[in-house]
């Protein structure tokens, strides 16, 4: 582990580093067409899923270090991506989204992934909004937002071009201001 590595625990899901000898477990996923239906990539090459690796483990060491790529890890396994990032330093606000093996979906743990990842970005990160977006037809990732308290602020209308076809997004968001005191 680099000085800059971070290692996230919740009751069942670690987030920790991803690291080269990760490629087998993330190329599993990242390759699978019915886990990146509703992505902006994928489904990934070998390649594509190494250069993936690659660019996750040289942002960990990163002195400042204001994108967190991280392999969701469950029961020693690693199951999936997700990641946290600065979208503006001056606005204090940030991105999240992950990825998961579709053994893993139904389960909690995109639900306990992505609260993990809030409390990152509200506590040590210290933004006061994180945003997320996801494909309109993409239930399961809506109740993981909204379990985490994120809230629906609407349709971005052909927001993201995916294999040249513009289609729509829906945003997300949760504020620190929002978030019980305790």
């Amino acid at each position: 582990m680099t000085t800059n590595s971070i290692q996230l625990t919740g009751p069942r899901v670690t987030l920790r580093d991803i690291q080269p000898g990760d490629l087998d477990a993330v190329h599993a996923f990242t390759s699978d067409p019915t886990v990146t239906q509703w992505s902006i990539w994928g489904p990934n090459t070998l390649a594509e899923t190494r250069a993936f690796i690659a660019a996750a483990a040289a942002e960990a060491g990163q002195p400042g270090r204001t994108l967190f790529t991280l392999a969701v890890v469950v029961e020693d396994r690693l199951v999936g991506t997700a990641g946290v990032w600065v979208k503006s330093a001056a606005d204090s606000t940030g991105e999240l989204g992950y990825t998961l093996h579709q053994d893993m979906w139904g389960r909690g743990i995109g639900t306990e992934t992505a609260g993990l990842l809030l409390a990152h970005a509200f506590g040590p990160m210290g933004l006061e909004r994180v945003e997320a977006t996801c494909h309109p037809e993409n239930t399961g990732s809506v109740r993981v937002l909204e379990k985490n308290g994120f809230v629906f602020e609407g349709r971005l209308r052909a927001h993201k071009k995916v294999n040249g076809t513009r289609r729509d997004s829906l945003l997300f968001a949760a504020l620190l201001s929002d978030r019980p005191r305790g």
